[in-house]
């Protein structure tokens, strides 16, 4: 399957602005299921240096900056990638991690000898009794980890509706449990908050999704992954109740959602600005 995408991102300034250096984190990750057919960056105004860099979780970014004065920054990315489908369910989980869980109150995984490599994505570990008692509601024990996770992922999708928020902010996933509702990036963060609450680890997701179920404006997406041993790095999207698959394209992943926005970066000036970003997938003829 061949995918045309267009992803268009303007910010319009209240008054003119000193551009910071930006982080363009929309070169697609490396993944085995897709190769990368075209890519076109165009930016306005013309940045004064730009250079390909790498962050600390292994995404590629551009890295650009500025001179002079800007009432507007327009950034445009133009991509065909080819995909291949695959099994999201086709992997096997180190069993010496399933009988490591220790079940007492509740389920608690542990990543023996990865402690310090996974340090990093226990920050969503919450003892939240609400988010607690959610998990617990679909737990049926270890040896069911990948039944628990469809089966929790499904229930967000299903529980909570899906909305579209152009504010820039985050909401704490103790609001979005209560509220019953999110953007693909609070269900997302959500759901690493409730796997955190019992160990596991887990990083946030940006990127682009082809999916006829997802309602228009949803193109720009976000889910999370989970990390199993045996099994790696696996895509989660609670906004539709799935494992993801190939008709996902991952931009960036970061333990700390922030870090994994597609464009990151700031100005200095009087006024504040106005983000207006529109994305566009087409399916192309093989």
């Amino acid at each position: 399957m061949k995918l045309q995408i267009n992803h268009f991102t303007e910010y319009t300034y209240q008054n003119q602005v000193f551009l910071g250096i930006h982080q363009l984190f929309l070169r697609p990750q490396n993944r085995l299921y897709f190769s990368v057919l075209k890519q076109e960056l165009t930016v306005s105004p013309v940045p004064e240096g730009k250079y390909v860099r790498m962050d600390i979780s292994g995404n590629f970014y551009e890295q650009v900056w500025f001179l002079g004065l800007s009432e507007k920054l327009k950034i445009q990315s133009d991509l065909i990638v080819e995909t291949k489908e695959f099994n999201p369910y086709s992997f096997l989980i180190d069993d010496q991690f399933l009988q490591s869980v220790e079940t007492l109150s509740f389920p608690k995984f542990k990543y023996e000898g990865l402690e310090k490599e996974l340090a990093a994505y226990y920050l969503m570990d919450s003892k939240d009794k609400a988010l607690l008692d959610f998990v617990l509601e679909y737990w049926n024990g270890p040896e069911d980890v990948i039944g628990f996770l469809s089966r929790i992922t499904a229930a967000i999708h299903s529980q909570w509706e899906h909305i579209l928020r152009h504010e820039m902010d985050l909401w704490e996933p103790e609001f979005t449990l209560s509220a019953k509702k999110g953007s693909c990036r609070d269900l997302a963060y959500m759901q690493m908050s409730l796997l955190g609450s019992i160990g596991l680890a887990t990083r946030f997701v940006s990127g682009y999704a082809f999916n006829p179920n997802l309602a228009e404006g949803h193109e720009l997406h976000a889910w999370l992954e989970v990390y199993l041993p045996g099994g790696g790095w696996i895509g989660l999207d609670p906004s539709l109740g799935l494992l993801t698959d190939h008709r996902y394209v991952p931009l960036a992943s970061h333990a700390k959602p922030p870090l994994a926005a597609p464009v990151q970066g700031s100005f200095s000036g009087n006024g504040s600005s106005i983000l207006n970003t529109d994305v566009q997938i087409k399916r192309l003829e093989d």
